[in-house]
């Protein structure tokens, strides 16, 4: 009896450690595979196109209609319209015009950021482009001033409220249509862009600024002229 007891208890016990083995390999997959589907998640880029509903589509279909490039209705519904429009945009703006509204195009739209935030970090992007499409051969105080310019106009009611509204203003900034664009913004205009967000403003509320050397816009030298930093003179 004793030693058939004990055979018993040994399988017991067996059974129990393959069990509680078996459980843990389990939940060990369990983990792995929720650790990997949760970094394909954060991964994968969220895309609008073509067939696309939603809130973000409504937020594309709205910039693109303050900018003057979208029309229709803003309905959340990612069709034909918003798809030209978007491929409108894009070709503007020098990047691939496929008529998706993927991660660099949102950049460009000024929607890439935290929409919590009052300045986002895609237009600090957007302020830096323009820094290093218009100012990089100029001091630093220079590259902040450009910036601040176009926080100037943000805040003026005579501009567009938004930081990508007053980048693509028509004719606001000639750069957007040139090769300059292209040139995409390093450390220091990325700097001088924050610096200017966060106040300093070393051309003391101008809304212009031009190249005396470069310009033959007879109006803009009728501004009133603030300061002149390097090459360019900046005005109201």
């Amino acid at each position: 009896m004793n030693h058939h007891f004990i055979r018993i208890w040994q399988c017991l016990v067996i059974f129990l450690l393959c069990m509680a083995l078996a459980c843990a390999c389990g939940f060990s997959g369990l983990s792995a595979l929720s650790s990997r589907t949760s970094q394909t998640s954060a991964e994968a880029p969220v895309l609008s196109r073509l067939g696309s509903r939603g809130a973000e589509v409504r937020r594309i279909q709205q910039k693109l209609a303050d900018l003057g490039y979208y029309s229709g209705s803003i309905d959340g519904v990612y069709g034909s319209k918003t798809e030209s429009a978007v491929r409108a945009f894009q070709r503007n703006c020098g990047i691939t015009a496929d008529g998706i509204a993927g991660p660099k195009t949102l950049l460009y739209l000024g929607l890439g950021g935290s929409s919590g935030s009052q300045t986002s970090s895609s237009d600090l992007y957007l302020i830096a482009k323009v820094i290093a499409a218009e100012a990089r051969g100029e001091s630093y105080t220079g590259q902040v001033a450009v910036g601040a310019v176009i926080l100037n106009r943000v805040a003026h009611p005579s501009f567009p409220d938004t930081v990508s509204g007053v980048v693509y203003q028509a004719g606001a900034f000639s750069c957007v249509r040139d090769s300059n664009w292209q040139v995409e913004p390093g450390t220091q205009a990325k700097k001088a862009a924050q610096d200017a967000i966060n106040g300093w403003d070393p051309t003391g509320g101008a809304l212009y600024y031009y190249n005396p050397a470069k310009t033959n816009d007879k109006w803009i030298r009728t501004r009133p002229v603030v300061v002149t930093i390097g090459s360019h003179v900046f005005c109201k």
